[in-house]
């Protein structure tokens, strides 16, 4: 009995003195916190996307309040979020320009398969195979959902074979951006009323490109020669559109034989309207 009474009392003793320890080194080592910091990883809608470019919400936290982060970087925040965390650092948000995920493959690709594909049901495990894929177009959209199960907010799902946004749910977080194997998935500023996007990445050459593809881009240029802003230039046979210039009048859209350049993700039919190139963008 009296030696269970002593291991008892030891063990106490020992407790008591390795408590002490900790609380004395918790003081000695503690790291100041700064409580801009908490007040913004309050205010953040704990998503950790990544969409800001830090690890995780505390990450893009401690980055706002060191001065290396803007305030209005939080994807899934938006405005509401960039307005408060601008109130605890007692700057202006200022406006930050929509950017929304576009997926440049239209999938008409897909009657063109190179061989039946069976296994696993991801887009970065058919990459691996011969071809880089079953598609005969090297630069389509596999449609087995990487980018579906990479997105945190559901914004993104395979439809008849190609992946394709919700425009709704989108934060632009750049997680679909970083999975696709085939790198066919970009965030797209929207600056103008009308949004206009190239859904296509081939780089083929026309004759090429239509072998493989119902409607991809063949190179023709017309868009580019059409363009009152010259916001569209012809790299490696795909036409490109530059966003810092584009006022989406939608002209290259009525002009596209393939019916491939969109307005608003609606193809212009010919006679459609199209928006003055004076138009104001819409910031």
């Amino acid at each position: 009995m009296t030696t269970v009474m002593i291991a008892v009392v030891v063990l106490a003793v020992l407790g008591a003195i390795f408590g002490l320890v900790l609380a004395i080194a918790s003081k000695v080592f503690a790291v100041e916190v700064d409580p801009r910091e908490e007040a913004i990883l309050g205010c953040l809608p704990g998503a950790n996307c990544g969409g800001c470019g830090y690890p995780g919400c505390s990450g893009y936290a401690s980055a706002v309040v060191k001065g290396v982060a803007p305030v209005n970087a939080c994807a899934a925040g938006g405005e509401a979020v960039a307005a408060q965390i601008g109130e605890i650092m007692g700057v202006s948000a200022g406006a930050a320009v929509k950017q929304i995920a576009q997926v440049h493959c239209t999938g008409c690709g897909q009657n063109y398969k190179q061989y039946t594909y069976v296994g696993i049901h991801d887009c970065v495990a058919a990459s691996k195979l011969p071809g880089g894929g079953d598609l005969g177009c090297a630069y389509g959209c596999l449609g087995l959902g990487s980018c579906e199960k990479a997105c945190p907010f559901d914004a993104i799902h395979v439809i008849d074979g190609v992946a394709r946004v919700d425009e709704e749910k989108c934060k632009a977080c750049n997680k679909c951006v970083d999975i696709c194997p085939r790198h066919i998935i970009a965030l797209e500023p929207y600056k103008t009323k009308r949004h206009v996007t190239i859904p296509c990445s081939s780089h083929d050459k026309g004759v090429d490109a239509r072998k493989v593809c119902d409607n991809g881009c063949i190179g023709c240029s017309l868009c580019a020669k059409s363009c009152p802003k010259e916001a569209i230039t012809m790299v490696n046979n795909l036409a490109v559109i530059d966003y810092e210039k584009c006022i989406g009048c939608g002209i290259c859209a009525q002009k596209c034989p393939r019916k491939l350049i969109t307005v608003d993700g609606k193809v212009l039919e010919s006679g459609h309207e199209v928006y003055d190139y004076a138009i104001e963008p819409n910031n």
